[in-house]
């Protein structure tokens, strides 16, 4: 959420962050809404997003009911099986592991999701250009977070 929210205010767009944490501290769900562009109220209210990036598929169930009817998805998933709300699935899980980095799963998430949904506010280019400003000095960590992303960007 922070890094597609700094590349809305680097694209001077408006933006809007919210994260719901709830039982997260004991291994719930984080659910983080995100605005671009105009808006009136801070929520996502039912039916309204234009889209649900979600990292865990058995959430899918538990947040679908904030996509529009013509939204898109980009899920991680092993089997996507016949659901067909999930237009971009990812097994970024799996990836994750096979860079031997299992905490960039988001990461690859986000690489899907910029290079594959049509219309999207922000480019890959966008998200590297956040990455770098943020971890200037952390270059192991850097070269580490481009890698995922552009894995995300070009997984089958």
């Amino acid at each position: 959420t922070r890094l597609l929210a700094e590349a809305a205010i680097d694209r001077e767009l408006p933006v809007f962050t919210s994260e719901t944490h709830g039982m997260a501290q004991r291994g719930g769900t984080v659910l983080s809404h995100l605005k671009v562009g105009e808006f009136s109220s801070p929520l996502i209210r039912p039916g309204r997003a234009d889209g649900l990036l979600v990292l865990k598929e058995e959430n899918l169930s538990q947040h679908r009911i904030f996509l529009k009817a013509a939204g898109w998805t980009v899920v991680n998933t092993a089997s996507p099986g016949p659901d067909a709300l999930i237009d971009n699935p990812v097994d970024a899980d799996r990836l994750a592991l096979e860079m031997g980095n299992s905490r960039a799963v988001n990461l690859i998430m986000l690489g899907r999701t910029v290079s594959r949904v049509n219309g999207f506010f922000c480019t890959l280019k966008d998200i590297e250009t956040v990455l770098n400003r943020r971890l200037t000095h952390r270059t192991e960590m850097l070269d580490a977070s481009l890698k995922a992303l552009r894995m995300g960007q070009t997984a089958s």
